[in-house]
Protein backbone atom coordinates (compact mmCIF):
# COMPACT_ATOMS: atom_id res chain seq x y z
CA UNK A 1 0.00 0.00 0.00
CA UNK A 2 1.54 3.36 -1.00
CA UNK A 3 2.11 6.17 1.47
CA UNK A 4 -0.79 8.53 1.97
CA UNK A 5 1.54 11.53 1.57
CA UNK A 6 4.56 12.04 -0.69
CA UNK A 7 7.32 14.54 0.13
CA UNK A 8 5.44 17.31 -1.66
CA UNK A 9 2.43 16.75 0.60
CA UNK A 10 4.70 16.94 3.65
CA UNK A 11 6.12 20.28 2.50
CA UNK A 12 2.68 21.68 1.66
CA UNK A 13 1.16 20.64 5.00
CA UNK A 14 3.99 22.19 6.97
CA UNK A 15 4.06 25.35 4.84
CA UNK A 16 0.34 25.93 5.23
CA UNK A 17 0.32 24.96 8.89
CA UNK A 18 3.03 27.51 9.64
CA UNK A 19 1.54 30.16 7.31
CA UNK A 20 4.71 30.46 5.24
CA UNK A 21 4.36 31.64 1.66
CA UNK A 22 5.27 29.49 -1.32
CA UNK A 23 7.71 32.17 -2.45
CA UNK A 24 9.68 31.86 0.81
CA UNK A 25 9.80 28.07 0.54
CA UNK A 26 10.82 28.20 -3.12
CA UNK A 27 13.62 30.63 -2.29
CA UNK A 28 14.85 28.37 0.51
CA UNK A 29 14.85 25.39 -1.84
CA UNK A 30 16.58 27.42 -4.57
CA UNK A 31 13.80 26.69 -7.06
CA UNK A 32 11.04 28.75 -8.64
CA UNK A 33 7.45 28.74 -7.41
CA UNK A 34 6.20 26.74 -10.39
CA UNK A 35 8.64 23.94 -9.58
CA UNK A 36 7.55 24.01 -5.94
CA UNK A 37 3.87 23.92 -6.90
CA UNK A 38 4.45 20.93 -9.16
CA UNK A 39 6.42 19.10 -6.46
CA UNK A 40 3.73 19.78 -3.86
CA UNK A 41 1.17 18.41 -6.31
CA UNK A 42 2.80 15.16 -7.42
CA UNK A 43 5.97 14.64 -5.36
CA UNK A 44 7.79 13.55 -8.51
CA UNK A 45 11.58 13.39 -8.09
CA UNK A 46 13.12 16.72 -9.01
CA UNK A 47 16.86 17.38 -9.08
CA UNK A 48 18.09 20.56 -7.54
CA UNK A 49 15.62 20.99 -4.66
CA UNK A 50 17.53 21.82 -1.48
CA UNK A 51 15.47 19.80 0.97
CA UNK A 52 17.66 20.63 3.96
CA UNK A 53 17.02 24.37 3.51
CA UNK A 54 13.28 23.84 3.09
CA UNK A 55 13.16 21.55 6.09
CA UNK A 56 14.94 24.12 8.27
CA UNK A 57 12.43 26.80 7.28
CA UNK A 58 9.43 24.49 7.82
CA UNK A 59 10.63 22.93 11.12
CA UNK A 60 10.94 19.52 9.46
CA UNK A 61 13.73 16.98 9.77
CA UNK A 62 15.76 17.36 6.58
CA UNK A 63 17.20 13.86 6.51
CA UNK A 64 13.79 12.27 6.99
CA UNK A 65 12.22 14.55 4.38
CA UNK A 66 14.91 13.59 1.89
CA UNK A 67 14.28 9.91 2.68
CA UNK A 68 10.56 10.32 1.94
CA UNK A 69 11.45 12.03 -1.35
CA UNK A 70 13.79 9.11 -2.13
CA UNK A 71 11.08 6.50 -1.68
CA UNK A 72 11.12 5.52 1.99
CA UNK A 73 8.27 3.27 3.12
CA UNK A 74 7.64 1.72 6.52
CA UNK A 75 8.65 -1.86 7.11
CA UNK A 76 5.76 -4.10 6.08
CA UNK A 77 3.83 -5.39 9.07
CA UNK A 78 2.22 -8.82 9.06
CA UNK A 79 -1.17 -7.78 10.46
CA UNK A 80 -2.16 -11.46 10.63
CA UNK A 81 0.04 -11.68 13.76
CA UNK A 82 -2.83 -9.91 15.49
CA UNK A 83 -5.12 -12.87 14.88
CA UNK A 84 -8.29 -10.99 15.68
CA UNK A 85 -7.58 -7.75 13.84
CA UNK A 86 -8.59 -6.98 10.27
CA UNK A 87 -7.44 -3.98 8.25
CA UNK A 88 -10.30 -3.16 5.88
CA UNK A 89 -9.74 -0.73 3.02
CA UNK A 90 -12.76 0.96 1.46
CA UNK A 91 -12.70 3.11 -1.67
CA UNK A 92 -15.11 5.58 -3.26
CA UNK A 93 -13.37 5.27 -6.60
CA UNK A 94 -10.72 7.85 -5.83
CA UNK A 95 -9.91 7.99 -2.12
CA UNK A 96 -9.10 4.91 -0.06
CA UNK A 97 -10.06 4.96 3.62
CA UNK A 98 -9.11 2.43 6.28
CA UNK A 99 -11.30 0.99 8.96
CA UNK A 100 -10.34 -1.69 11.47
CA UNK A 101 -12.24 -4.62 12.95
CA UNK A 102 -11.22 -6.43 16.15
CA UNK A 103 -12.89 -9.22 18.10
CA UNK A 104 -12.49 -11.44 21.13
CA UNK A 105 -11.51 -14.97 20.16
CA UNK A 106 -13.69 -16.64 22.78
CA UNK A 107 -16.94 -14.70 22.58
CA UNK A 108 -16.89 -13.42 19.00
CA UNK A 109 -17.80 -9.96 20.30
CA UNK A 110 -16.46 -7.39 17.85
CA UNK A 111 -15.71 -3.68 17.58
CA UNK A 112 -15.38 -1.60 14.42
CA UNK A 113 -13.22 1.52 14.25
CA UNK A 114 -14.55 3.97 11.63
CA UNK A 115 -16.70 2.76 8.76
CA UNK A 116 -15.06 4.14 5.63
CA UNK A 117 -17.15 4.49 2.51
CA UNK A 118 -19.12 1.25 2.16
CA UNK A 119 -20.60 -1.54 4.24
CA UNK A 120 -19.87 -4.52 2.00
CA UNK A 121 -16.27 -5.41 3.03
CA UNK A 122 -17.13 -4.90 6.69
CA UNK A 123 -20.19 -7.11 6.43
CA UNK A 124 -18.21 -9.80 4.64
CA UNK A 125 -15.69 -10.05 7.48
CA UNK A 126 -18.38 -10.10 10.14
CA UNK A 127 -20.24 -12.92 8.38
CA UNK A 128 -17.07 -14.86 7.59
CA UNK A 129 -15.99 -14.95 11.23
CA UNK A 130 -19.54 -15.15 12.66
CA UNK A 131 -19.03 -12.04 14.77
CA UNK A 132 -21.36 -10.11 17.03
CA UNK A 133 -20.69 -6.41 16.39
CA UNK A 134 -21.07 -4.75 19.80
CA UNK A 135 -19.26 -1.43 19.38
CA UNK A 136 -18.59 1.20 16.71
CA UNK A 137 -15.76 3.60 17.61
CA UNK A 138 -15.27 6.76 15.55
CA UNK A 139 -11.87 8.48 15.41
CA UNK A 140 -13.34 11.75 14.11
CA UNK A 141 -16.33 13.06 12.20
CA UNK A 142 -14.90 13.74 8.74
CA UNK A 143 -17.28 12.35 6.15
CA UNK A 144 -14.94 9.82 4.55
CA UNK A 145 -14.58 8.01 7.87
CA UNK A 146 -18.28 7.80 8.71
CA UNK A 147 -19.97 7.58 5.29
CA UNK A 148 -21.12 3.98 5.85
CA UNK A 149 -22.26 4.54 9.44
CA UNK A 150 -25.96 4.47 8.57
CA UNK A 151 -25.61 1.16 6.74
CA UNK A 152 -23.52 -0.35 9.54
CA UNK A 153 -26.17 0.63 12.06
CA UNK A 154 -28.85 -1.04 9.98
CA UNK A 155 -26.77 -4.22 9.92
CA UNK A 156 -26.07 -4.08 13.68
CA UNK A 157 -28.73 -1.88 15.29
CA UNK A 158 -27.77 -2.90 18.83
CA UNK A 159 -24.13 -1.87 18.46
CA UNK A 160 -23.14 1.04 20.72
CA UNK A 161 -21.54 4.08 19.08
CA UNK A 162 -18.67 5.94 20.72
CA UNK A 163 -17.05 9.20 19.62
CA UNK A 164 -15.75 12.56 20.76
CA UNK A 165 -18.11 14.41 18.42
CA UNK A 166 -19.71 17.30 20.36
CA UNK A 167 -22.97 17.11 18.37
CA UNK A 168 -23.43 13.38 18.99
CA UNK A 169 -26.16 12.27 21.42
CA UNK A 170 -24.91 12.31 25.00
CA UNK A 171 -25.14 8.52 25.26
CA UNK A 172 -22.70 8.20 22.32
CA UNK A 173 -20.04 10.60 23.59
CA UNK A 174 -16.90 9.35 25.26
CA UNK A 175 -16.52 10.14 28.94
CA UNK A 176 -13.25 11.25 30.57
CA UNK A 177 -11.01 8.25 31.32
CA UNK A 178 -13.63 5.89 29.89
CA UNK A 179 -12.47 2.40 28.88
CA UNK A 180 -14.15 -0.65 27.41
CA UNK A 181 -13.72 -4.40 27.63
CA UNK A 182 -14.28 -6.69 24.67
CA UNK A 183 -13.77 -10.15 26.11
CA UNK A 184 -10.02 -10.26 26.81
CA UNK A 185 -9.33 -7.04 24.88
CA UNK A 186 -9.27 -3.66 26.58
CA UNK A 187 -9.95 -0.41 24.73
CA UNK A 188 -9.10 3.04 26.01
CA UNK A 189 -8.84 6.36 24.27
CA UNK A 190 -6.62 9.41 24.10
CA UNK A 191 -7.69 12.73 22.64
CA UNK A 192 -5.67 13.70 19.56
CA UNK A 193 -7.15 16.94 18.18
CA UNK A 194 -5.37 18.95 15.52
CA UNK A 195 -6.43 17.48 12.20
CA UNK A 196 -9.96 17.35 13.61
CA UNK A 197 -11.23 19.06 16.74
CA UNK A 198 -12.91 15.81 17.81
CA UNK A 199 -9.95 13.56 16.97
CA UNK A 200 -9.46 10.47 19.13
CA UNK A 201 -6.87 7.67 19.19
CA UNK A 202 -8.02 4.28 20.50
CA UNK A 203 -5.47 2.00 22.15
CA UNK A 204 -6.31 -1.71 22.18
CA UNK A 205 -4.41 -4.11 24.44
CA UNK A 206 -4.69 -7.78 25.34
CA UNK A 207 -4.20 -9.50 21.99
CA UNK A 208 -3.29 -13.15 22.61
CA UNK A 209 0.25 -14.41 22.15
CA UNK A 210 3.10 -11.97 21.73
CA UNK A 211 1.23 -9.38 19.68
CA UNK A 212 1.80 -5.82 20.84
CA UNK A 213 -0.88 -3.23 21.44
CA UNK A 214 -2.42 -1.29 18.55
CA UNK A 215 -3.33 2.39 18.25
CA UNK A 216 -6.12 3.31 15.86
CA UNK A 217 -5.33 6.94 15.15
CA UNK A 218 -7.69 8.15 12.41
CA UNK A 219 -5.98 10.97 10.54
CA UNK A 220 -3.80 12.21 13.41
CA UNK A 221 -0.70 10.58 11.92
CA UNK A 222 0.16 8.63 8.78
CA UNK A 223 3.24 6.64 7.88
CA UNK A 224 5.80 9.39 7.27
CA UNK A 225 3.35 12.28 7.68
CA UNK A 226 0.48 13.74 9.69
CA UNK A 227 -3.09 14.75 8.90
CA UNK A 228 -3.62 18.23 7.54
CA UNK A 229 -3.94 20.72 10.39
CA UNK A 230 -3.88 24.17 8.83
CA UNK A 231 -5.47 25.88 11.83
CA UNK A 232 -3.97 23.78 14.63
CA UNK A 233 -0.60 22.70 13.28
CA UNK A 234 1.40 22.83 16.50
CA UNK A 235 -1.43 21.32 18.52
CA UNK A 236 -1.54 18.37 16.12
CA UNK A 237 2.17 17.71 16.53
CA UNK A 238 2.09 18.17 20.30
CA UNK A 239 -0.80 15.73 20.69
CA UNK A 240 0.96 13.10 18.57
CA UNK A 241 4.03 13.42 20.78
CA UNK A 242 1.96 13.29 23.94
CA UNK A 243 -0.65 10.65 23.12
CA UNK A 244 0.89 8.41 20.44
CA UNK A 245 4.68 8.59 20.75
CA UNK A 246 4.39 7.94 24.48
CA UNK A 247 3.10 4.42 23.71
CA UNK A 248 5.52 1.46 23.61
CA UNK A 249 7.69 1.60 20.49
CA UNK A 250 6.36 -1.70 19.14
CA UNK A 251 2.77 -0.40 19.16
CA UNK A 252 1.14 -0.92 15.77
CA UNK A 253 -0.21 2.39 14.40
CA UNK A 254 -3.38 1.93 12.34
CA UNK A 255 -4.06 5.16 10.41
CA UNK A 256 -7.12 6.26 8.48
CA UNK A 257 -5.22 6.26 5.18
CA UNK A 258 -2.15 4.49 3.87
CA UNK A 259 -0.17 1.60 5.36
CA UNK A 260 0.07 0.61 8.99
CA UNK A 261 3.28 1.53 10.76
CA UNK A 262 4.72 1.50 14.29
CA UNK A 263 5.69 4.05 16.91
CA UNK A 264 9.34 3.10 16.39
CA UNK A 265 9.10 3.63 12.61
CA UNK A 266 7.56 7.06 13.01
CA UNK A 267 10.00 8.21 15.65
CA UNK A 268 12.84 7.23 13.31
CA UNK A 269 11.40 8.34 9.97
CA UNK A 270 8.57 10.89 10.21
CA UNK A 271 9.94 14.29 9.09
CA UNK A 272 7.47 16.25 11.24
CA UNK A 273 9.39 15.07 14.31
CA UNK A 274 13.12 15.39 15.00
Amino acid sequence: MPLEDHAGDVIRKSRMGLGISSSEVAAAGQINEDTLAKFEEDGAPTNGIHFENIASLLTLDGGKLNAIASGWEPQKQDVSRWHHLRHIETDDGGMAVNCFLIWDQNTGEAALFDTGWILRPIEEHIKQHELDLRHIFLTHSHYDHIEALGDVRKMAPEAAIHSNIPAAPKTQRLLPQESFQLGGLSIRYRETPGHADDGVTYVVEGFPGTSSSIAIVGDAIFAGSIGGARSHFQLARDKIQEAIFSLPVDTLICPGHGPVTTVAEELANNPFFS
